[in-house]
């Protein structure tokens, strides 16, 4: 099923109960327009409201890039001025918003470029799983332009504070061994084989319990925003609805019966 969108540059769709954003600009690497800044947060805060959904990739059309960064081609028209440079940080920080704070798992599914602000999509995702011939860079340090505090804490809340300098400093590109060695990435495999790698774990993330996942991954987002804090009362209200929950039960007597739970996020 897809999901209409204000932008042909992006779309999504589901496969079973995970949903598919893919980034189509492929003739400019997929370079993100203004449009699919708006597009995107439309589209996760439509597939916020599908219960059935247990998770999201995220993919750039055809071979060359993930997303290879801003579409420069827009920069005379839509970013020219103060005004419409606000215009587009609003839209990009309304899609980062969206996709930092969707509660359930995201995966990046990553091969070629992955540069400036597709790293920064791929960094708000849940785990990065790339080929190995991707490359990664936020080339800021050498375009003269500024680089946002929340994509920068983002950044170094992954891979530390020296490679987050090293990465800012130099601006220059990381291969993917290189990526996978300070954990930007989580995985790498040949090309040929990151569809499969895709499939499979988003398969697993599917079939686990998804109130154990939400409540994870709601706590781990306190740990980074809020270090040395104790837990917030949500968090450990959504910890207690895991033992409350019939997936609890389902889960308990799937083990003893020696089968595979069939968990309903209930």
């Amino acid at each position: 099923m897809k999901i209409n969108s204000i932008s042909n540059k992006l779309l999504a769709r589901y496969e079973g109960n995970v949903g598919f954003i893919t980034f189509n600009n492929p003739e400019r690497h997929n370079a993100m327009s203004l449009d699919m800044w708006q597009a995107l947060a439309q589209v996760l805060n439509d597939m916020a409201q599908v219960d059935s959904l247990r998770l999201v990739v995220l993919e750039g059309a055809g071979d060359k890039a993930f997303v290879s960064g801003a579409d420069i081609s827009e920069f005379e028209t839509l970013r020219s001025n103060r005004e419409q440079q606000q215009e587009y940080e609003n839209a990009f920080d309304e899609a980062q918003n969206a996709l930092a704070g969707f509660e359930k798992p995201v995966l990046a599914k990553i091969k070629g470029y992955c540069v400036g602000g597709g790293l920064a999509l791929a960094l708000n995702a849940d785990i990065r799983l790339a080929s190995d011939d991707s490359v990664f860079a936020i080339p800021a340090a050498k375009l003269g332009v500024g680089y946002g505090y929340d994509s920068i804490k983002v950044l170094t809340s992954i891979v530390g504070p020296s490679f987050a300098k090293d990465i800012l400093f130099s601006a220059r590109f990381l291969k993917a061994d290189e990526a996978l060695r300070i954990g930007l990435v989580n995985q790498v495999v040949a090309r040929n084989d990151l569809g499969s790698l895709v499939t499979e774990y988003a398969g697993r993330l599917a079939r686990n319990a998804p109130l154990t996942i939400r409540s994870v991954k709601a706590a781990v987002r306190e740990i980074v925003d809020n270090p040395g804090q104790a837990g917030p009362q949500y968090v450990e209200e959504m910890v207690s609805a895991c033992f409350e929950s019939d997936d609890y039960r389902e889960g308990r007597k799937a083990f003893m019966e020696k089968r595979k739970p069939r968990f309903r996020g209930s």
